[in-house]
């Protein structure tokens, strides 16, 4: 006996949660064959016992009867009419290939024998559902079922499967257009068998008889073909199964994604974007809902759409910065609101600039998480340091960062790196799944709730619950509070009034170059990640995240369970600490507007407030004085919140409420080492090229500083050479020729600063 008894190629087939067919394809060698199934419709085992073996419940293999009476039918026509085979000979003959021959026809019987002592009846019959000839290349009862009547085996009428039962013994009947009349007839004799055997009514014969018979074949669903073709590289690099597997998607959401995806390709396309692809996780578990790695257009070969773009390393834009955020309060080096510098920067040789090329000084922590502001999250990973967050990142479970840290630098926070919008929905699940579970796991963490997410049927396993894990409950809850107040696209704040809308936490990112439209979206119960772009890396005026990807991903959210529900505090997780207002920061001993605040724990190590000082005043409050002019019994003693003077340079212009400090009283002398003038640009190491105006003739640098007292002069000198004097707004157009040189500003007090740069020829 063959061992395995049929080794043929099948087709790669995925059914959807509810085991129904999402997509298939054909096998290597040609043939639809689906992988083999041990259930067999009750319907279709009656039918093809009536029509082939009626003695196949009763024979140990091979029938008497029915051989003696086939060979006195051939005998007397001279011809063979008939083979006498029962269904177990007919499993041999498909398994073997045997030519028909009487020395392969007693082979045959042998074996048929042997068969029925290995397996029962019930298993013999599925063998030959699963491995029967249907006609053309079509093998097996599943393929079949739905290549001629595009519905599963256990949906077939009492007319459809009689069609099926008579097709193995004569499968050239079924070909487009030919043979209607012979397999019609063929069919309805059949029935009427069976309803002399009582299986079926009168009127249950005479409706499957007004049944048509199939036509030609019919196109297979092809819900996800992404999925199909990841399932298919999946399985041939690990090999586990059969063919065929029962996925998490739900097959009536996928449908719905793919017609979203598709009303936005339309409006994309004409601005030359032409590609699209989201997904949708349960957050519970990590499996897969929705699986759409791009659109479906294989009639046009530009729109390359059989890319699945969701296993695809792109640049991810500004969608990491919620991970930096919330490793940040987890490791207590921010609390949600801490004050972080937004102004022009230069850390060795890398300027970073917002989107909108503008600045506000300083800015809380979590409006620049929901802003999407550039600078302060480079600031804050040049704090965290990079190598330290690109090792946080491999463990969350990113795996595209396939080179050193020292490659990516701080440029990782911006999209310096590639992920997949696989892995990177994931994380995300990952931290809504920690954040679910920590009352449930009364205050502990499972690390198993850190994987990737799946695409089949999920198996529960049993927590092994420790005390701490890769990121606190608190840090991922303000990371996710912050991610809820951005802007929706469209709708400014007004979603919040309808209660038939999903809260979520946001982000969107868009790569350099305009090649990348990113939004990940998350609530407690799904998250849902949208890409947009060109697969072959065309960048596009206007791709952005917030523009192409952000309102598909809205898009999909409704088409999601509505639940008002979000994630619940892990109060458990917080200490309630005083924080200073107006900066955010743990308060010290200079802050007296002090807010009671609940933070993360790690929050009682993060730095105190620097920005609040103790200064001295003249008794009229007027001016600053110190003991070399005012006797200090004079003097008033005022806390105030003061910024270096490059963030003060721009926050004073968008916040009123900044007071800047009194200037000192005339014969008073600032201290040595006061704070009070600040280059903004250049920064001192700076490495500068100046491009060419449209005569031909070399442009000038803008150079910008900052001073704290109003109206005071400084006066600008290029390598030692004077080059002018500004007064309130310290501005200055310079032309240094290519090479290394030296900026020294002088204020009118005689402070100095010297800002070393060159300028680059090329």
């Amino acid at each position: 006996m063959p061992k395995p008894l049929f080794k043929s190629p099948t087709s790669y087939v995925i059914d959807d949660d509810k085991g129904q067919l999402l997509g298939a394809s054909i096998a290597i060698d040609g043939q639809w064959r689906f992988p083999f199934n041990d259930s067999v419709p009750d319907k279709f085992k009656q039918c093809i016992v009536a029509f082939e073996d009626k003695r196949f419940e009763h024979h140990p293999g091979f029938d008497v009867l029915a051989f003696s009476r086939a060979m006195r039918q051939n005998l007397l026509s001279k011809k063979v009419t008939s083979g006498g085979s029962t269904i177990t000979m007919q499993v041999i003959r498909l398994a073997t290939k045997h030519k028909r021959t009487i020395w392969n026809k007693l082979l045959e019987i042998f074996m048929a024998l042997r068969l029925e002592l290995t397996y029962n009846k019930n298993e013999i019959l599925a063998l030959y559902t699963s491995n029967a000839p249907f006609g053309t290349n079509v093998i097996g009862l599943d393929a079949a079922s739905w290549r001629y009547f595009g519905r599963s085996p256990d949906k077939l009428s009492w007319g459809e499967m009689a069609a099926m039962a008579v097709l193995p013994n004569s499968p050239s009947l079924v070909h487009p257009g030919r043979n209607r009349a012979l397999l019609l007839k063929k069919r309805n004799l059949l029935l009427n068998r069976l309803n002399r055997q009582g299986v079926i009514d009168s009127a249950t014969t005479a409706l499957a008889e007004l049944e048509p018979v199939p036509d030609r074949p019919m196109p297979l669903p092809q819900l996800a073909p992404h999925l199909l073709q990841r399932f298919k590289n999946d399985h041939r690099g690990k090999p586990l199964g059969d063919t065929r597997i029962q996925t998490s998607i739900n097959a009536a959401l996928q449908q719905q994604v793919n017609d979203i995806l598709e009303q936005h390709h339309q409006v994309l396309k004409a601005n030359d974007i032409n590609n699209i692809a989201a997904i949708v996780l349960d957050v519970e578990t990590g499996a897969t809902l929705a699986y759409a790695g791009n659109i479906s257009h294989r009639e046009d070969p530009q729109m390359e759409s059989d890319v699945d773009v969701i296993d695809a390393p792109r640049s991810p834009g500004s969608t990491l910065k919620p991970l930096l955020y919330a490793s940040m309060l987890h490791n207590g080096l921010i609390l949600p609101n801490s004050l972080l510098p937004d102004v022009p920067t230069l850390i060795a040789g890398y300027h970073p600039e917002n989107f909108d090329l503008g600045y506000d000084g300083a800015v809380p922590a979590s409006r620049a998480l929901s802003r999407s502001l550039n600078v302060p999250a480079v600031k804050m990973l040049q704090q965290f340091k990079y190598e330290r967050f690109y090792d946080f990142l491999q463990k969350a479970g990113i795996t595209t960062l396939t080179k050193p840290a020292d490659h990516y630098g701080l440029s990782l926070i911006l999209g310096g790196g590639e992920n997949t919008l696989w892995e990177l929905s994931g994380a995300y699940a990952n931290m809504a799944r920690v954040l679910n579970h920590y009352d449930k796991y009364n205050g502990k963490y499972d690390p198993a709730d850190y994987h990737s997410p799946v695409y089949s049927i999920p198996v529960k396993t049993r927590p092994t619950l420790e005390k701490s894990g890769l990121l606190d409950a608190a840090s991922i809850y303000y990371t996710f509070q912050a991610m809820e107040e951005v802007m929706r696209p469209g709708e400014e704040m007004l979603w919040q009034q309808f209660s038939s809308t999903q809260r979520v936490a946001w982000k969107t990112g868009t790569s350099f170059g305009f090649r990348d439209g990113w939004a990940i979206g998350i609530s407690p119960r799904y998250v849902v990640g949208v890409w947009v772009g060109n697969t072959d890396g065309e960048g596009r005026p206007g791709l952005t995240g917030i523009n192409t990807a952000a309102p598909a991903l809205f898009e999909i959210f409704r088409l999601l369970p509505v639940s008002r529900d979000w994630f619940e505090m892990p109060v458990g997780e917080m200490v309630k600490i005083n924080v200073c207002h107006q900066s955010g920061y743990r308060a010290g001993q200079y802050c007296d507007d002090v807010d009671e605040m609940l933070v993360p724990k790690s929050g009682l190590k993060a730095p105190v407030c620097p920005y609040h000082q103790l200064i001295h005043l003249s008794a009229d409050g007027k001016y600053q004085v110190n003991g070399n002019c005012e006797s200090p019994d004079n003097m008033v003693n005022k806390k105030w919140f003061v910024l270096p003077p490059s963030m003060e340079y721009y926050y004073k212009a968008r916040n009123y409420q900044y007071h800047v400090l009194p200037p000192f009283r005339e014969g008073c002398t600032q201290a040595e080492n006061s704070n009070t003038m600040e280059v903004i640009y250049p920064k001192d190491g700076a490495k500068i090229y100046v491009p060419l105006e449209a005569d031909g003739s070399r442009g000038r640098m803008i150079c910008n500083a900052a001073h704290r007292v109003p109206g005071m002069k400084i006066f600008w000198h290029l390598d030692d050479q004077y080059v002018g004097e500004t007064r309130d707004s310290h501005q200055m157009a310079l032309n240094p020729p290519p090479g290394k040189h030296l900026l020294t500003l002088v204020d009118g007090n005689g402070n100095t600063i010297n800002i070393g740069f060159e300028i680059l020829s090329k």
